[in-house]
This record gives structure tokens, sequence and C-alpha cells, in this order.
């Protein structure tokens, strides 16, 4: 059986124990991901568990990840299977470039149209997603995990 569950450390303790595979999916935009699963829960995993750290471009999500390749993709540690590859979508390019060019054609489209400024102030994903304006970190994720100031992109332009 498979099922998504609502993440909390009690849950992910609990059920941990029981699990075959993990994946672990966390993305908190602009920031580096939480590490969810500590080396401690590997303790009490099953030997062959298979975790799967679809998190890994932004640091991982259990803290026994460590970026592999394509090519070399899985290691083991303390028994436990790890899947840590960076850009897992380049396993499958030609499907990932049509589903990342479905989600971002509009928005080009829109920017070709009304010049980014324009497009900017009116589509709030555009404004949004700008992380940079004339030198200024915009986006406050980014401001905060590199402790640097953040500036309004509204206010900029």
């Amino acid at each position: 059986n498979c099922f998504p569950l609502m993440s909390s450390p009690a849950t992910i303790r609990e059920l941990i124990q029981e699990a075959d595979a993990v994946i672990g999916a966390v993305l908190v935009h602009g920031a580096k991901a939480p590490k969810l699963v500590t080396r401690n829960m590997l303790a009490a995993m099953k030997p062959g568990t298979v975790l799967v750290d679809v998190a890994i471009d932004q640091g991982g999500s259990f803290e026994t990840s460590r970026p592999t390749t394509h090519a070399d993709p899985i290691y083991e540690e303390n028994g436990i299977v790890h899947y840590c590859v960076s850009n897992m979508p380049g396993a499958v390019p030609l499907t990932s470039t049509v589903a990342l060019t479905n989600a971002t054609l509009p928005y080009a489209v829109e920017i070709a149209d009304k010049g980014w400024q324009k497009a900017a102030r009116s589509n709030l994903g555009i404004r949004e997603g700008l992380n940079v304006v004339d030198g200024k970190v915009t986006y406050a994720g980014v401001a905060e995990t590199f402790n640097i100031p953040f500036f309004d992109p509204g206010k900029l332009f």
C-alpha cells in the first residue's frame, strides 16, 4: 500500500519503522529543505528500506542524503538504500521538458507581450517569481537564507 501523510515529527518517527520506501519531497521556496528524517531514525528502519530524496536539489530532506547521479544513483547507509539523484527529471528529459514548457510558456508569452515590468505588475505569479531586480534580492526566502536585505519587488518598479 502507498499513502501520503501529513508530515510531523511524531508521524515520521512512528511510521518510518514500518515503511518499505519513504519519499522526501519537501520544498520551501527559496530555502534549503528541512531535515525531516534524522540519522537516529534510520536505526529504527528495516534493512533494505529505500529512501528517495526528491528534495536533494534543495539540500535533501534526510540527514543522511548526499547528491548522486543518474550514472551512480544509489548508496547504502546503515542498511538503508538511498536514491538522491540531483535533477531527477533528467531521467525522462522529453517528458520533463514538455511539462516544464507547459508550466512556463504562458509566463514567457506574457513577459514577451508586455515586458517584464508590466507583466510583473499585473501578474502576481510573475511578480512572486522574481528573485533579483536591479541587484536587489526580491525573494524573501533567498534573502533570509543568505542573510541579505530583502526588497519588496512591487516597490522597485
